[in-house]
């Protein structure tokens, strides 16, 4: 019985291994769309909105030093092309940055956003959404 427990256990873990690779290798979704006479390629990116977390007690040391994590992750997955467009909102409200992520699915974006130290901590949260718009184009 030990066995075949072991047995299904590495079946499984090669499984949800390989499920891991091949979502790292898949490319986002595209369609071609003709705007004004041009063609061009639409993608589907995410955008994550960052909110105000339910722990947001700590002292200004470590809420300065997790800024400073913070805002390291989020330049190192823009240097790796993952994070196309960052910032704060500048909003007293609850929502308070967001970022644009160049991923195949929402559960990477996910996973990547809820990796940030601030998220971890508890001093953010993040929702996700799918948001179309034409491959390259850029703030203006």
């Amino acid at each position: 019985m030990k066995s075949l427990i072991l047995f299904f256990s590495l079946i499984l873990t090669t499984q949800l291994t390989y499920a891991q690779e091949a979502d790292t290798t898949a490319q986002p979704e595209t369609f071609e769309y003709e705007w004004a006479g041009e063609q061009m390629t639409m993608q589907k990116y995410f955008i994550v909105f960052l909110k105000s977390g339910e722990n947001r007690s700590q002292d200004q040391e470590e809420a300065m030093k997790l800024q400073q994590e913070h805002l390291a992750y989020l330049g190192d997955l823009y240097e790796k092309g993952i994070i196309n467009l960052n910032g704060p909102s500048g909003g007293e409200g609850d929502l308070r940055g967001f970022s644009v992520y160049n991923v195949a699915t929402i559960e990477q974006a996910r996973e990547y956003a809820e990796n940030d130290p601030m998220v971890k901590a508890g001093r953010l949260k993040v929702e996700v959404h799918p948001w179309w718009l034409a491959k390259g184009s850029g703030v203006k």
